[in-house]
């Protein structure tokens, strides 16, 4: 009976209808765009790696001679010495130069202070370098060196002129740092004494800075000789101290007449006192004490004195509350 009666409960089965669906315009023009782009990328690509390839590994870009690197700013650095740096670079493209290294490698020579290196496509780099100025000579082993106001010690050019006083107290062996700062010192001595006086350092031939409070100088050509003096052209050592250079340079070429006059041959004078200028101290601390004897006693040539300094005067009125002990 139930089999018999089944069918009337079940739903009558109908076929699934699929709908299929046409491409249209729009579907069309979708796929056509995804196709240009596609094969667009891939044409970029292709392009890209054969543009990367040209220029990092083509002959067109490589360095190849040394005229390639092209130098300027140099008067006394010798070329020779900016072409050993570039000497790994050959046979390879300039985009692969690493330019910043190769700077810093520039720099580290003596007389570079600065360097500027550019790519010039296709195949040429350019170096354009800042020298350092020598303002001394400095006794470095047996030979003369140049040094610069920062203390930098530079090899002597092949070619060039140079009229400098010859510093010593300090070499290669000082500290940079404490090298330079005499150097410093030195350098405000020469520009003021310069500003006081055009060409007052021709007069200078050689200071010694192994005080660091003291630029020891000694200068030829003051004049104010007489009879009794001496040569005009005798050299002076003159301590300056550590300041101002400008007034104590005055103080010794206006007063130095006098002094001479007074102490006869003046081979050195102390300006490094607010009030006087000590002549001949150095002299006098060098020679040996007296006999005990009165018979062996030898009369004394020469003295430290204590002279006057006009200008010295003038320049430290301001201070004569607090005295300046010498250093």
């Amino acid at each position: 009976m139930l089999a018999d009666e089944e069918p009337k409960y079940l739903r009558r089965q109908k076929p699934l209808e699929i709908k299929r669906r046409k491409f249209g315009r729009k579907a069309w023009s979708t796929y056509l765009r995804v196709t240009v782009w596609v094969v667009g990328g891939a044409a970029a690509a292709f392009a890209a790696y054969e543009a990367g390839n040209f220029l990092l590994f083509s002959p067109e870009m490589e360095l190849i001679h040394p005229d390639q690197v092209a130098l300027s700013g140099n008067h006394y650095m010798e070329p020779s010495r900016v072409l050993e740096i570039f000497a790994a670079d050959r046979g390879k493209s300039v985009l692969r130069i690493p330019l910043d290294e190769r700077r810093k490698q520039l720099e580290s020579l003596p007389w570079i202070e600065q360097a500027t290196v550019r790519r010039s496509l296709p195949n040429r780099i350019e170096v354009e370098i800042k020298e350092r100025a020598p303002v001394a000579f400095v006794r470095e082993s047996e030979d003369m060196a140049l040094i610069d106001a920062h203390g930098v010690i530079l090899d002597r050019p092949l070619e060039g002129d140079f009229h400098f006083p010859v510093i010593t107290g300090i070499g290669p062996d000082t500290a940079a740092d404490e090298r330079e700062k005499r150097m410093q010192m030195y350098s405000g001595f020469a520009q003021q004494i310069e500003s006081a006086r055009a060409g007052a350092l021709d007069h200078v031939s050689e200071v010694d800075l192994s005080d660091s409070h003291d630029v020891r100088a000694t200068m030829t050509g003051l004049g104010g000789a007489d009879a009794n003096a001496g040569s005009p052209d005798a050299p002076v050592v003159v301590h300056f101290g550590d300041s101002n250079f400008a007034e104590k340079y005055e103080t010794l070429v206006d007063d130095i007449a006098q002094w001479r006059a007074k102490a006869g041959p003046v081979e050195s004078v102390d300006l490094r006192f607010n009030r006087e200028a000590v002549v001949n101290q150095d002299l006098a601390a060098a020679q040996p004490p007296p006999a005990k004897h009165p018979a062996a006693q030898q009369p004394v040539a020469k003295r430290a004195a204590a002279l006057p300094a006009s200008a010295a005067k003038h320049v430290t009125a301001k201070r004569a509350k607090t005295p300046r002990k010498p250093r």
